[in-house]
């Protein structure tokens, strides 16, 4: 979605979930309650927002949109003070941040030839420059120690993560924690569903692996739970769902104040990868030792949506399997409006009245 001021000024922003329920929250709910605002308030507007949905939207689609408006008028706000987001969040601190290559999801095909195809994807990773990938796990318990021992064995020297997309209950993601600890796995995502955060305590004690959790979570109230389990070390908000770049900030200071660290949650478009580059560029871990590195920036399996890549100018370059922090002023992207005009099924404009 695009926001425009009077005096020309645009940001970009996107939502993450049901977009036809997204578009119309925006457009029939928010945006007539937005428009003749300062668009540089972003944390007077959030709080308009916030209070007019809240007895129905504490959660859902709702705050997706949430996230999308706030996230362009983060973008808007930059371009007017001249200024790339990363310092609108309190500087830069870096300007390359490394990234994983998230890819490896399951196919249609028998598993004696699916875990093969798998890790010489993975090997393609590496090969292009990642020294960090994540693969997809959840399949069965068979097969996701037979995957995660495969890919060690093939990659000895390679930064692994799995993320299992709340496919286990607690016993099954003890076996399967287990097995990736054997295969020196650095994290495990979303082993547990969201539902049942006292499972994520009882889990943390069973496993030395870092456990992540939070792509689909919102807002700093619905973090607090995964917090005050104790069983999550890392937190990784969505931009474009947790309830935008405003409210991802106070989640990072709730964060820190357990002393556990954040890492961005990327699925969708350039504007959802933009932001969570500018977070990392101007993040600081816990607990600050001299030699704290920095998180690292999910990057969509190289060359699997080259459409989605094709539709911004410019897009955020990878040199060695690093991303390079956008200098310009804002997200540091722009959508190709000539190729978006090809491929628009639907065009939906709020205007001031008069």
């Amino acid at each position: 979605m695009q926001i425009l001021t009077a005096d020309g000024l645009s940001g970009w922003g996107e939502a993450s979930g049901p977009a036809a329920m997204a578009q119309c929250a925006i457009n029939t709910f928010y945006a007539p309650k937005l428009i003749g605002k300062n668009a540089l308030q972003t944390e007077l507007l959030w709080n308009g927002m916030w209070r007019a949905s809240r007895e129905w939207a504490r959660r859902g689609p709702m705050l997706a949109a949430m996230s999308a408006i706030d996230m362009a008028l983060w973008d808007l706000r930059g371009k007017a003070m001249n200024l790339p987001l990363c310092e609108l969040l309190g500087g830069k601190t870096r300007d390359r941040i490394p990234c994983y290559a998230t890819g490896c999801y399951f196919r249609d095909l028998p598993e004696a030839d699916l875990i093969p195809t798998l890790i010489e994807e993975a090997r393609g990773y590496v090969d292009a420059g990642f020294r960090a990938v994540k693969v997809q796990i959840g399949r069965n318990l068979p097969f996701d120690r037979a995957l995660a021992h495969g890919l060690r064995a093939a990659l000895p020297d390679t930064y692994l993560l799995a993320n299992a997309h709340q496919a286990y209950d607690l016993p099954e993601a003890t076996l399967i924690g287990l097995a990736l600890e054997e295969s020196r796995f650095a994290m495990f995502e979303d082993p547990l569903s969201l539902d049942v955060p006292d499972a994520y305590r009882k889990l943390g004690e069973r496993l030395h692996i870092p456990i992540a959790a939070g792509r689909r979570e919102q807002t700093r109230w619905g973090f607090q739970g995964l917090l005050d389990s104790g069983g999550v070390q890392m937190l990784m908000p969505d931009f474009a769902y947790c309830g935008g770049i405003s409210e991802f900030l106070k989640i990072r200071a709730s964060v820190s104040a357990h002393g556990a660290n954040l890492v961005p949650h990327v699925s969708g478009t350039m504007f959802s990868l933009a932001s969570a580059l500018h977070f990392l560029a101007s993040d600081f871990r816990q607990p600050g030792r001299a030699e704290a590195g920095v998180g690292l920036l999910e990057y969509e399996a190289p060359d699997a949506n080259p459409l989605r890549d094709a539709m911004y100018k410019p897009t955020i370059p990878i040199e060695g399997g690093a991303a390079l922090v956008p200098t310009t002023p804002g997200l540091g992207v722009e959508l190709d409006f000539e190729l978006l005009r090809i491929f628009t099924m639907e065009k939906q404009e709020v205007d001031a009245p008069g």
